[in-house]
């Protein structure tokens, strides 16, 4: 199971870094994905920079799995909002894939490592 979390923790390391630079950039596909979920363009770098430190936290949950379990609680409850708010503008479901796929992959590790919760520091 070990390699299974580090495995979901690499994905969604990578998906968060990909994401959130790419809102801090400012990348045109995420202006406009913000625009079209009727949300300001100060809250899309906000949410990339929380983006950002969820990759910190995963780093550290390599070697602090409850680290990564929190921090999967954290980016799930991200995905989950980014779910539902392409759900309020009524987005087609090939929008809304991505953050349900890193909801899940969350999930999955804070499944896998819910025994750390209580300690996370080892």
């Amino acid at each position: 199971m070990f390699i299974l979390s580090i495995v979901l923790q690499s994905w969604l390391l990578f998906s968060m870094a990909f994401f959130g630079g790419s809102k801090i950039a400012g990348a045109q596909h995420q202006v406009e994905l913000f625009d079209s979920i009727k949300l300001p363009q100060w809250f899309r770098v906000i949410t990339g920079y929380v983006q950002i430190v969820g990759c910190i936290g995963l780093i550290i949950g390599y070697w602090y799995p409850g680290i990564a379990a929190w921090t999967g609680i954290g980016i799930g409850i991200m995905m989950l909002v980014a779910c539902l708010s392409h759900i309020r503008v009524q987005h087609p479901f090939g929008k809304m894939f991505p953050a349900l796929l890193n909801l899940v992959i969350a999930v999955a590790i804070v499944l896998l490592n819910t025994d750390e919760l209580s300690h996370p520091f080892g």
